[in-house]
């Protein structure tokens, strides 16, 4: 007979507090190399813990690559990274089988995604079917390969990258694709001070060698798990189907965001809340993730692609003329 275990409220509170200090310690690290991320490094992380893909849009040389490297470092997962081009086949991500003339047998040779962060780099330059092959490993963290299922490593998180301006050889991600992916980031140009502390932190050597990983993989799990427990009210639940249930009324967006749009944004606001050392969600935890949650997944009418509207610009619609419902910690304690 199984025995159980009773926790007491201040053990909770102490996992709780190491929890909490993983999470910060992660951040940390990744911003020792990543100057002035912030929030991008904020959002990466609160993707690892909810379970998500991160799709990273921006000019070269920004730090897309670096931050997905480093990222995994801190973590102390396995990285891996596909240089994504038009002669990149499905087979190198998902793996193949090959025939051993010694055994006079087939056997089966681990893809790309054979990790827990695979950096898929100018996603974009690959041919559609080489795309759609990761589109099992995100939604259900395995692939099949001549009819036999492998189950990949966990955490598995896909970091995508793809340059806005270069159009010449790409194949743009379909819809379906887009929507696997958590989180749609831009990292920006840093600041005149924020280059001038990278200058000098690249004087004579690399922040990223100097990298501490934080431990295991099942340290990064039990982070997971402890963001699944989360509280989250009826009201932030409301308000997280009233946003994304507003883009297809909307008159701009001829594509509406589906319902696993609102799966991540109640994932991804548990995580948050976590980074931010609470236990319960708030709207604010929502508003904060909406547009880099949903932008990505709608599409826009011919009408106010003309009119120059961004799907961000419509979000920001959204939740400016969504009423925010008022909740404090007190009212979630007086619930228990």
């Amino acid at each position: 007979m199984e025995e159980t275990k009773i926790v007491s409220e201040g053990e909770k509170n102490t996992e709780l507090e190491e929890i909490y200090r993983t999470a910060d310690l992660l951040q940390g690290e990744v911003a020792k190399v990543v100057t002035g991320k912030d929030r991008e490094i904020s959002l990466l992380v609160a993707a690892l813990i909810a379970g998500g893909h991160v799709l990273i849009e921006d000019v070269p040389g920004v730090g897309k690559t670096t931050l997905a490297a480093t990222l995994a470092k801190a973590a102390g997962l396995r990285f891996s990274r596909a240089q994504f081009t038009p002669d990149v086949m499905a087979s190198d991500i998902t793996g193949f089988n090959i025939y051993n003339r010694k055994s006079e047998s087939f056997e089966f040779r681990a893809g790309l995604v054979d990790t827990n962060i695979l950096l898929a780099d100018e996603i974009n330059r690959a041919s559609p079917k080489t795309q759609s092959s990761l589109l099992e490993a995100m939604e259900e963290g395995r692939v099949t390969v001549d009819g036999v299922t492998y189950e990949i490593p966990k955490p598995f998180m896909v970091i995508a990258t793809q340059n806005p301006i270069g159009f010449v050889g790409t194949y743009p991600l379909p819809e379906a694709q887009l929507d696997r992916f958590a989180l749609r980031l831009r990292m920006g140009y840093p600041t005149a001070l924020e280059e001038i502390a990278i200058l000098r932190r690249r004087k004579k050597s690399n922040p990223f060698e100097e990298i501490s990983p934080l431990g295991r993989p099942e340290d990064i799990v039990r982070v997971k798990k402890a963001a699944e427990d989360v509280l989250m009210s009826e009201e932030v639940e409301r308000y997280i189907v009233t946003l994304v249930s507003a883009t297809r009324t909307r008159t701009e967006l001829s594509l509406g965001a589906s319902p696993r749009a609102s799966l991540m944004l109640m994932r991804l606001s548990r995580a948050k809340a976590l980074l931010d050392h609470r236990n319960y969600v708030l709207p604010e935890d929502v508003a904060a993730l909406f547009v880099e949650t949903v932008a990505h997944r709608v599409a826009l009418t011919r009408e106010a692609i003309a009119n120059e509207v961004s799907a961000e610009d419509v979000m920001r619609s959204i939740l400016d003329t969504t009423p925010v419902p008022f909740l404090t910690k007190t009212r979630y304690l007086s619930r228990k």
